[in-house]
């Protein structure tokens, strides 16, 4: 045939784009040429092909022109994934006994080693993604990443070591022998004892803290942001590292969703399957902006923001952090989503994870409110920087804010203190997720955290009595308009949480919400009701 056309896809973040790659083999000056806007990487694939072709004892038109093009041709395509889409191209235009409609209607995703071998590539789950969505149901990818591309229900799967075998599969001949494809994937190469300590962390193990303990509650159940202050050893962390084990199983359209960005990512290990429980990070006070928001050199890369899209992220010593960094956390903190912007490319991520942060009074920690128990060695004007990462336009953006205090000693002793597990806790949060999975269930969002101002005055309003106070707070400069949306939807994930809720959120839920978002200390009664 003079034009053969397979299928790849091109990835932008998280959004994929099917392009078309057609090859012609004609009479002319004997060259290679690929067109359509490929990056270096992908401009090699002529080489790689070519020996790839040769090296499987396959027929490489020598003495013609070759010429492949990736459509659209306006689109920017890099990454070494089309190697098997072009080389398959190429075979078919030159005239190899393929299956014309199977190649046109196929996706093909593999990079080509010299000998014909095949090796993983990043992002084969988003990629089939997109391919279904256009229609795409037909799939081939290297061996190791079958189960991967098998997560998305409705598609055909081969999995194939070597070019060899592609060509068989396309040609219906038995498949040839060849040496498993090396696996490429994100397992950890380096494991250490205590490295999975997280999974056994339990809410059990926190003693007092009712306060704290009933903000965390609130933030799982509506996926609402926290903020955790106070001084060295009061158990900030310690309460940051348990909010997982409070959170529910990630629903199937959260697996998907979050697998996608590891596979985006490079992280996903083949063989784990579907991730299914809410994921976890805490990266150290020096990282980058990039390793927090995404990018990088050549594709985008997501974050940690977007790795732990549906789970939690926990930013100990947060002033400590590069003021790039802080700034940057403006648009996931209000949107749940991350935009970067390029020359040539605009990449939108998903961020819908709990973000929390923690923070001391002072550098030193020993700062104290009272002058004869204040030990901080703090100068002046460092401690006004350390605090003014705390408040503006980012603090503003923080649903929950909570100043966490040394137990005292009674605290410490009471052997009889009533507490609860994380899986009690998790079970309410569980229903509270229900009850919201249902009153949104026809609009864009999941949780109370993610729902717009507009669509919860005009159709989830609070009380009437509940809505003048609310306006009585921003009218006199308590709260500001973001602050007054975020109080309403933490005023609904109260009620959410209640035994037995009924109706609209009122006075009393929105006395929660606000000292919840003011840092003021709940009230006994409200604390107490939840271990009752």
């Amino acid at each position: 045939m003079p034009v053969a056309t397979t299928c790849t896809v091109s990835l932008d973040g998280a959004v994929g784009h099917v392009v078309t790659v057609q090859a012609d083999v004609s009479s002319g000056v004997v060259r290679t040429d690929l067109v359509g806007r490929v990056d270096q990487s992908l401009n090699e694939a002529r080489d790689r092909v070519r020996m790839a072709i040769t090296n499987s004892d396959l027929p490489w038109p020598a003495t013609k022109r070759i010429t492949v093009l990736l459509a659209p041709a306006d689109l920017r395509k890099r990454g070494t994934h089309h190697d098997l889409g072009i080389a398959l191209a190429v075979l078919g235009a030159e005239g190899s006994a393929l299956d014309a409609g199977l190649l046109k209607h196929c996706l093909y995703v593999g990079e080509l080693m010299l000998d014909g071998s095949l090796r993983s590539v990043r992002g084969v789950l988003p990629m089939v993604l997109a391919a279904r969505d256009r229609g795409i149901t037909t799939v081939m990818v290297p061996e190791p990443q079958l189960d991967e591309a098998r997560m998305v229900p409705g598609t055909t799967v081969y999995g194939v070591r070597s070019l060899a075998q592609a060509v068989a599969v396309t040609t219906g001949d038995p498949l040839p022998e060849a040496p498993p494809v090396v696996d490429s994937g994100a397992a950890s190469l380096l494991q250490w004892r205590g490295s999975t300590r997280h999974e056994e962390l339990d809410l059990d193990d926190v003693l007092g803290m009712g306060d704290a303990r009933l903000a965390l509650e609130v933030a799982a159940a509506g996926g609402h942001h926290l903020l955790l202050s106070g001084p060295k050893g009061a158990g900030k962390t310690t309460l940051a590292e348990r909010l997982p084990s409070i959170l529910p199983d990630l629903s199937d359209e959260e697996s998907l969703e979050l697998t996608a960005i590891h596979s985006l990512a490079g992280i996903l290990d083949p063989g784990a399957g579907m991730l299914v429980r809410p994921p976890y990070s805490a990266p150290h006070h020096d990282a980058s902006k990039t390793s927090i928001v995404g990018g990088g050199s050549g594709q985008v890369r997501p974050g940690e923001l977007s790795r732990t899209h549906s789970g939690v992220l926990f930013l100990d010593e947060f002033p400590l952090f590069r003021n790039d960094v802080v700034e940057a956390m403006r648009e996931p903190l209000e949107n749940g989503e991350i935009t970067i912007a390029r020359a040539e490319e605009l990449v939108t991520l998903p961020a819908r994870g709990i973000v929390v942060l923690a923070a001391n009074p002072c550098p030193c920690g020993e700062h104290k409110p009272h002058a004869k128990d204040d030990r901080c060695r703090c100068r002046p004007q460092a401690l006004r920087d350390y605090r003014a990462k705390l408040s503006g336009p980012v603090a503003d953006r923080i649903d929950i804010t909570r100043h966490v205090e040394p137990l005292a000693a009674h605290e410490r002793a009471d052997r009889f203190a009533v507490r609860e597990d994380s899986a009690t806790v998790r079970a309410r949060v569980a229903r509270a997720r229900t009850r919201q999975a249902e009153r949104y269930a026809d609009v864009g969002w999941r949780l109370n955290g993610h729902a717009t101002g507009a669509a919860l005055r005009d159709r989830w309003p609070l009380t009437d009595a509940a809505t003048r106070l609310v306006d009585a707070h921003v009218v006199k400069g308590a709260l500001t308009s973001r602050g007054a949306v975020r109080v309403h939807r933490m005023a609904w994930t109260v009620l959410d949480l209640a035994e037995d809720p009924s109706g609209r959120p009122g006075v009393e839920e929105l006395d929660v919400a606000l000292r919840l978002r003011s840092g003021a200390p709940l009230l006994a009664t409200t604390v107490d009701r939840r271990t009752a």
